[in-house]
């Protein structure tokens, strides 16, 4: 007679707390869980009464690392309550801001958290001797991220000149002339990433879900479009409400959600599912090096498809410096407008579908709040992929077990603080 308990608490390599839990005897399960045991935060209460100047500077706080993306949220959430329509080049300005975003955050995971799983070392301590290369390359990677988001907002995180309407200072054309050399250099890094990912293998675990992401229909979408699913089609992004549907379990600080099935994803993987037909060409190849075909029901393969998204990201970013640097940056006045009312801004932060929903006064202040973030969407999914992968494993080694069960949440790159509020 054999007894599997697996009690981790908490998993490493992820933003904020969760803890597994399995319980199996002679081969039959008796439970499997994901928890969330993280206190809870209150940011959207923390928001509420503020000026609309102000929320667009503390939302961005909800989190250090996808800060870029609760910013725009944010900004979108408030012009579309005041029916603002902002310039291209405050919407471009924002995609290559996103870019940056994208870029810092995907290669701090795939290359700081999950290689180490992939490469046979217990965190980036070892790594960094064992495959010196890899993490010099991935900082390097992640400085020229930040200092483009630092050319473009005046910092790395937290960005202090974009606002309702378009920006209070734009950045200076010389500047975005001398980030193009290193961007040139981080495509490089990037192929290197390719080759690398390419001598690795993921697990083999496939689960069919619903994805949902943005989608529309001119590229593959980060800012703008509808909420897709695919299962149910498209809906505006005022409907997100019938998308989420979130509800409370006991064993999580965090709530869930579901929409057509008992979970669904969000993501890398959702986004490629949904969206991989207008991958940029450098990107569409870079997927086919590494074997992935759409539809991709492998979520170990998640941090695979970051990696294509970040060879988009730069192929793009290149495309949109080069226009400024042709045409120039004007100094626009941001657009000004104020009235009552409700606006939803949705994007697609690193970890997936981010929504800011915001009701102001008729004086711009802001009177409700909702936020529903990425990882929020992701938990009853983890929980269903445990349910699924435990079955085939539950008689291996215990150690063995762990680890699959740790890469499996590492894999989705959660952001456990931002999803408990």
């Amino acid at each position: 007679m054999t007894h599997l308990k697996i009690d981790v608490h908490h998993v490493t390599r992820i933003e904020g707390h969760g803890n597994i839990i399995v319980n199996a005897k002679d081969g039959a399960i008796e439970e499997v869980r994901w928890e969330v045991p993280e206190a809870p935060r209150f940011f959207e209460a923390m928001m509420r009464g503020l000026h609309y100047h102000d929320v667009n500077y503390v939302s961005p706080r909800i989190c250090g690392i996808c800060s870029l993306a609760h910013n725009t949220a944010s900004i979108e959430a408030t012009e579309a309550a005041f029916g603002i329509q902002p310039s291209e080049q405050t919407l471009l300005l924002r995609k290559l801001l996103f870019h940056a975003e994208t870029l810092q955050s995907h290669v701090l995971h795939s290359c700081f958290l999950v290689a180490p799983d992939l490469l046979n070392v217990g965190s980036v301590i070892p790594l960094a001797e064992s495959h010196t290369e890899v993490v010099v390359r991935a900082l390097r990677l992640k400085k020229f991220s930040n200092d483009l988001a630092d050319v473009i907002v005046g910092r790395k995180t937290h960005p202090l000149t974009t606002v309702t309407g378009g920006f209070t200072k734009f950045p200076d054309e010389s500047a975005l002339k001398s980030v193009r050399p290193r961007l040139l250099e981080a495509i490089e890094d990037l192929d290197r990433m390719v080759e690398l990912f390419k001598s690795l293998e993921m697990p083999d675990f496939v689960r069919e879900t619903e994805y949902i992401a943005l989608k529309r229909p001119d590229e593959y979408a980060f800012i703008g479009g509808d909420i897709a699913s695919t299962d149910t089609g498209s809906t505006p992004p005022e409907n997100y409400l019938e998308i989420t549907n979130e509800y409370c379990v006991p064993h999580s600080t965090a709530k869930f959600t579901r929409h057509n099935r008992d979970s669904y994803m969000v993501g890398a993987i959702a986004r490629y599912n949904l969206n991989h037909s207008q991958l940029l060409p450098k990107a569409a190849e870079t997927a086919a090096q590494l074997g992935l075909t759409a539809p991709c029901h492998n979520p170990f393969m998640n941090t695979v498809v970051q990696l294509v998204e970040c060879v988009h990201a730069a192929e793009d970013a290149l495309a949109i410096l080069d226009h400024f640097i042709a045409r120039g940056v004007k100094n626009e006045k941001p657009i000004e407008k104020v009235q009552a009312g409700r606006g939803v801004g949705v994007v697609e932060a690193p970890r997936g579908l981010l929504i800011h929903d915001y009701t102001f006064d008729e004086k711009g202040y802001l009177v409700e709040a909702n936020c529903v973030i990425p990882t929020n969407q992701n938990h009853m999914n983890i929980q269903k992929d445990f349910e699924a992968l435990l079955p085939g494993i539950v008689n291996r080694p215990e150690g063995e077990v762990k680890l699959l069960l740790e890469m499996l949440v590492r894999a989705y790159d959660p952001c456990v603080s931002c999803s408990t509020h």
